[in-house]
């Protein structure tokens, strides 16, 4: 079991890892992360256990995670924080009274990713997508519908920012995900690694429905508005999702969740 601790006053400076949590969102945690509330407690704790560096809770829910603590190494340190105390270190009311610091993964260049997965895989990659919300909503989609991994280019927002992970209910956690560097050709290295590049856009003459799913496919979503760039559309192949009514475009983590369930199960 894990090592309890009782914590009674907010500048203890063995919770300065909490302190101020919207503010160093902000800046950054030199490759920690924060990760909140129980459901997404349960994901980290049951997919990377060894990453969780200490726990920050409400002691009125410590009965409610034994199972969790369980899977907890011995020595991880577990703050049992009274939710006036919370706050305060918090520097906001968290209703949640769940908090965990956790160490970010090593970033995966795409391609060492794309030539580790196997024979028949789906993965999404992302352009541009600079929003939490959409984020976090695709990645629990991935989780969702199995995706074997994500893959962002450099110009996505950080997967293992708080909201990110909240919002995709713990999945930033678990999917594989490669990184796409600045000027490298992201549908020439699918190409390469045996994938077929499938560009989502309105433009498309070809619907998702009349896909065959590839052996290896990647979907390729842009940021809302902006969409994929004329390059990647021209180089790739363009699939279309029909609107009614003249409707003509989806939230971005929608379409990814449509792409992703034809993707898997369109073929069968």
């Amino acid at each position: 079991m894990p090592q309890f601790l009782t914590i009674t006053d907010p500048a203890d400076p063995r919770v300065a890892a909490y302190r101020d949590i919207k503010e160093r969102d902000l800046v950054g945690r030199e490759g920690r992360f924060i990760a909140e509330g129980e459901t997404v407690l349960r994901a980290f704790v049951r997919d990377a256990a060894d990453r969780v560096e200490s726990l920050l809770i409400d002691p009125k829910r410590r009965d409610k995670l034994s199972e969790v603590f369980a899977g907890l190494a011995d020595e991880t340190p577990v703050y049992l924080v009274e939710q006036a105390v919370l706050d305060a270190v918090a520097g906001f009311h968290l209703h949640r009274g769940v908090l965990a610091v956790g160490r970010k993964p090593d970033a995966i260049p795409a391609a060492d990713l794309l030539a580790s997965l196997p024979e028949r895989a789906v993965v999404l990659a992302l352009f541009g997508i600079a929003n939490h919300d959409n984020l976090g909503g695709i990645f629990r989609n991935a989780a969702a519908f199995g995706a074997d991994a994500v893959l962002l280019d450099a110009d996505c927002c950080d997967p293992f920012y708080r909201k990110a992970i909240r919002v995709s209910v713990g999945a930033t956690l678990s999917v594989p995900t490669g990184y796409i560097a600045r000027g490298e050709d992201a549908v020439d290295l699918l190409r390469r690694a045996g994938f077929t590049p499938l560009a989502l856009t309105p433009s498309a003459g070809r619907m998702l429905a009349e896909l065959e799913p590839p052996a290896r496919a990647a979907a390729l979503l842009g940021a809302e508005g902006p969409g994929l760039s004329a390059d990647v559309i021209a180089r790739a192949e363009g699939i279309g999702i029909p609107m009614a009514n003249g409707f003509d475009s989806l939230n971005v983590a929608t379409t990814s969740g449509i792409v992703l369930h034809h993707l898997r199960f369109g073929g069968r």
